[in-house]
């Protein structure tokens, strides 16, 4: 008995260890077991020999997706850092989350292009919850809750980063070190649990690193 306690007890840590990475997902980039693509073609940038630094992803027409297949998200942190350009309509970088299939998730992204234009600062970065609730949709109905501006302001050329708090229903964004959320909004989705991916938009390419995922 005190054996099939210890091994159970075991097998539970490595469990709740497989749904929590402490350490950067990047590095498993390549490894097309642990990472799915989907309208995009990554391109991989060594800082050291065979160390996956960051993951390029292309433009095309449509949405873009890398979903990280080893893990099943429900609640707790995403941190990443991220970078798009400073082009208006060409820069829509994220993370989604939930992902039930590859048009069918919960995703906060980032308009590098709206970060320092007064006029369009509002639009900073969104929610969005495919494939119902799209930004033209949330943007028409419920306009300025579902999209805020970002405090710091960073650099729209530069990598930044970002924390993504999910605690159903609530989701929060941070944007550096920021201690108050840039946005904090309350999920519209029905599903509560899915994958986690990089995301990025129509038209846009977008590069990502030090992606760590934190479960509750």
């Amino acid at each position: 008995m005190k054996f099939f306690l210890t091994f159970s007890g075991l097998l539970f840590s490595l469990l709740l260890f497989a749904q929590t990475t402490s350490t950067d997902l990047i590095n498993s980039a390549e490894n097309k077991l642990l990472w799915k693509y989907f309208n995009r073609e990554p391109a991989f940038i060594m800082k050291d020999p065979g160390k996956i630094d960051c993951i390029m992803l292309d433009a095309k027409p449509g949405d873009g997706l890398a979903i990280y297949q080893d893990l099943e998200f429900e609640n707790g942190i995403i941190e990443f850092d991220l970078k798009g350009k400073d082009v208006l309509q060409q820069s829509f970088v994220g993370v989604a989350f939930h992902i039930i299939n590859d048009s069918t998730f919960n995703a906060v992204y980032f308009r590098p292009f709206n970060f320092k234009k007064p006029e369009r600062t509002s639009h900073s970065v969104q929610y969005i919850s495919h494939p119902k609730f799209t930004w033209q949709k949330l943007r028409s109905e419920f306009p300025e809750q579902f999209e805020k501006n970002v405090t710091p302001v960073p650099n729209p050329d530069e990598f930044f980063h970002a924390r993504v708090e999910v605690k159903w229903p609530t989701v929060k964004v941070f944007v550096e070190n920021a201690e108050v959320p840039s946005l904090e909004v309350k999920m519209l989705s029905t599903f509560k649990k899915g994958k986690v991916g990089l995301w990025v938009g129509n038209g846009s390419d977008g590069s990502f690193k030090n992606l760590i995922i934190r479960q509750e």
